[in-house]
C-alpha cells in the first residue's frame, strides 16, 4: 500500500487493532496517549447535541435518529447501511478499535449557550471523546470553539453558515454539508434561467451567523446576473409571527421574496407570505416569486402546497438513485417507517466518516484523526466524489438544486430534484472573501 505523506505528521503502516487490516497509522506511537477522554475500557463515547425543542428541533429529532442509526452499524446491528457502499473498507462493524459505541444525548434547544453547556457535561462528565450535532450555525460554532479548547473531535452536522468553515474553522472541526456559498453557486443560474435576469429581490434574514451568509451569499450570486437587492430585513429567530416582516414587501417594488430562515421559521414565513397573497401577485409587470435558498425535506412536509414551485438547495436528497444513497434510506425507512432528511444524512455521514478516520489513523487521538481526515478522498456515500479539504476542513460535493411539486403524492416527496450542482462549479479558494480571517490552527489532543 502506498502511504501519502502529511502535513502534520508521519504515516507509517501498521495493524490496526480489531479489524485485521494494514492500514496507516498518523502519529508516532509515543503520541497515541495523553489525550482528552481517552478509551480504556470496553466503550467508546459519542456526544449527539442537538435541539430536540425549539424552532429547528424536527431537524434536530431527524439528526438524532440518523446518529443511532449510525451506531447501530457501527457495532455490527442492522443491515450495515452505508458500510456495505463506503468507498473505504476500514469499518467492519465491529465497533472502532475493538471498542463499542454507545453515545449520550443533550437538548441545544438552538441556543449557544445551552447547546455549548451541553457539550461542555457530555466531555468533562460523560468522557465523550467525540461530539457532534447542528440545526443551528451560531450552536455548532460556538460548540466547534468549545472542542477546540477541550480537545476533542467535533464533526459538524448540520450546518450552514459560510463561518463555520471560514472566519469561525478549527483544527478538531469538520463539516460535510455543504454552505451558503455553495448555495448560492447552484441555485442562482437556475434563477436566471427560469425568472430573469432583471428581477428585484426583497430579503427576509434570520438574524444570526447563517442568515447573514446566506443572505450575503445568495445576495452576491443573484446580483451577479443582473438582479437587483431592494432590501435586506433580519428577523429574530423563533419569531413564530412573520406578518409584520411580510406586510412591507408588497409596497416595496420587489418582485421576488428571498427567505432566509430554515426549519419552523422557514414555514411559518413562507406560509404567512403565501396568505398575503405574494404569489398571486403581479409586480414590475412579472409574475411575483418566492425563493427558499435552503430546503429540507421536513421543512416542506411543514409547509404543505406552500412549497410548490418554490426553489432551493439541498446537500442531499433520498430521491437520489445511487447505491449509497438507497442503502442508508432503505436502512432508515425499515427502522423508523418514513424518510431521511438531508439533515440526517449529513449526521449519518459524519459519524460514519469519523470511526473510519479513527479506524484507519489506529487511535482515537483527535491529532491523528485531523490528519486522516484532512485531504481524505471518498465515494458511496450519496454525494458522489468528495474531498474533505485540509485547508478548511470543508467537504466539497455536488450539490442539489430542487424545486417543490407541483403534484406530490405523499408527505415525503413534496421536492423535486431540477439540477444536480457539479462540484467543480461550487468550489472556491480557502481564502475567498466570504471566508477570509479564519485560522485553523493546530490540532488540540487535550489533556
Amino acid at each position: 500500500m502506498s502511504n501519502k505523506f502529511s502535513r502534520r505528521g508521519v504515516l507509517k503502516s501498521g495493524a490496526i487493532a480489531g479489524s485485521g487490516l494494514l492500514l496507516p497509522t498518523y502519529l508516532r506511537a509515543e503520541s497515541h496517549s495523553g489525550f482528552t477522554n481517552a478509551p480504556t475500557g470496553s466503550e467508546v463515547v459519542f456526544g449527539f447535541n442537538v435541539p430536540q425543542t425549539g424552532p429547528y428541533s424536527e431537524e434536530g429529532l431527524d439528526e438524532l435518529r440518523a446518529f443511532q442509526l449510525a451506531v447501530e452499524h457501527l457495532n455490527g446491528e442492522g443491515d450495515g447501511g452505508m458500510l456495505n457502499t463506503f468507498s473505504s473498507k476500514a469499518l467492519d462493524g465491529a465497533g472502532i478499535l475493538g471498542k463499542k459505541v454507545t453515545f449520550v444525548t443533550g437538548d441545544t434547544q438552538t441556543k449557544s449557550d445551552v447547546a455549548r453547556a451541553s457539550a461542555q457535561s457530555m466531555i468533562q462528565k460523560d468522557g465523550a471523546v467525540m461530539i457532534t450535532g447542528g440545526s443551528s450555525s451560531g450552536v455548532a460554532v460556538a460548540v466547534q470553539g468549545l472542542c477546540q479548547e477541550a480537545g476533542v473531535i467535533f464533526m459538524a452536522a448540520l450546518t450552514h453558515s459560510n463561518d463555520t468553515t471560514g472566519k469561525d474553522r478549527k483544527a478538531n472541526g469538520f463539516r460535510h454539508f455543504f454552505n451558503a456559498y455553495m448555495s448560492g453557486a447552484a441555485l442562482a443560474p437556475v434563477l436566471g434561467n427560469v425568472y430573469g435576469t432583471e428581477r428585484r429581490a426583497y430579503h427576509l434574514t434570520a438574524d444570526y451567523t447563517w442568515g447573514w451568509t446566506q443572505e450575503e451569499s445568495i445576495a452576491a450570486s443573484t446580483e451577479a446576473l443582473g438582479w437587483q437587492t431592494v432590501e435586506k430585513v433580519r428577523t429574530p429567530v423563533g419569531a413564530g409571527d412573520f406578518s409584520s416582516y411580510i406586510a412591507p414587501v408588497l409596497n416595496s417594488g420587489a418582485d421576488v421574496l428571498i427567505l432566509n430562515h430554515y426549519g419552523g421559521d422557514m414555514v411559518n414565513s413562507l406560509s404567512q407570505a403565501v396568505q398575503f397573497g405574494l404569489r398571486d401577485k403581479m409586480v414590475n409587470g412579472k409574475q411575483f416569486e418566492i425563493v427558499v435558498p435552503l430546503y429540507s425535506e421536513l421543512m416542506a412536509a411543514g409547509a404543505g402546497s406552500n412549497i410548490q414551485g418554490v426553489y432551493g438547495s439541498m446537500n442531499w436528497n433520498w430521491q437520489l438513485q445511487d447505491a449509497g444513497t438507497q442503502a442508508f434510506v432503505k436502512s432508515f425507512g425499515e427502522k423508523y417507517g418514513r424518510p431521511p432528511s438531508n439533515a440526517a444524512h449529513t449526521s449519518y455521514v459524519q459519524t460514519l466518516l469519523y470511526a473510519d478516520a479513527v479506524t484507519r489513523a489506529g487511535t482515537f487521538n483527535p491529532c491523528g484523526v485531523v490528519e486522516a481526515l484532512e485531504d481524505f478522498e471518498f465515494d458511496g456515500m450519496g454525494n458522489g466524489p468528495v474531498l474533505y479539504r485540509g485547508a478548511d476542513h470543508q467537504c466539497f460535493k455536488d450539490v442539489l438544486v430542487m424545486k417543490g411539486a407541483e403534484n406530490p403524492t405523499n408527505e415525503y416527496d413534496t421536492l423535486e430534484i431540477v439540477e444536480t450542482t457539479p462540484r467543480a462549479q461550487v468550489e472556491y479558494a480557502p481564502d475567498h472573501p466570504m471566508f477570509a480571517g479564519g485560522d485553523l490552527g493546530q490540532c488540540n489532543p487535550g489533556a
